[in-house]
């Protein structure tokens, strides 16, 4: 198993745009009664999908094997844009609480997805490193 395993710059890739994410839920929230604010999203999954599909990735030639890659899942960035979903209300407001709501539930439950898959990647190194579990 490589200790520099590009899952874990993955994982926390992605608990740093959920935390991304879930400020920019919280201000169409805190902000769903003023008139005129227009609500974001944080466009990132896509990019994020793409940089971890394994399938149709070139492998990073390095010109020595001591070098390690750049994971592009550390990489992907997110882009707060005007979300164009939103109907906009007699005051010009378009954030629909309920709907920020469900998103901010379904952002936490990511989120929470992502600790779990890093606390047992980190248990599987933990694991390898004391030999199985025999040195403990």
């Amino acid at each position: 198993m490589k200790i520099f395993d590009p899952t874990i710059g993955a994982l926390k890739q992605s608990l740093n745009l959920r935390t991304e994410n879930e400020n920019v839920i919280a201000s169409n929230i805190a902000n769903a009664d003023t008139p005129g604010f227009r609500g974001k999203v944080l466009d990132f999954e896509g990019e994020m999908q793409k940089a971890l599909d394994t399938t149709s990735q070139l492998k990073l030639e390095t010109s020595d094997p001591g070098h390690l890659g750049s994971p592009e899942a550390e990489h992907v960035q997110g882009e707060v844009k005007m979300d164009s979903n939103g109907i906009e209300s007699l005051d010009g407001n378009t954030v629909d609480r309920a709907a920020e709501m469900v998103r901010m539930k379904e952002n936490q439950l990511l989120f929470n997805s992502s600790i779990e898959a890093l606390k047992k990647k980190i248990g599987m190194l933990e694991y390898g490193i004391t030999e199985g579990g025999g040195n403990r």
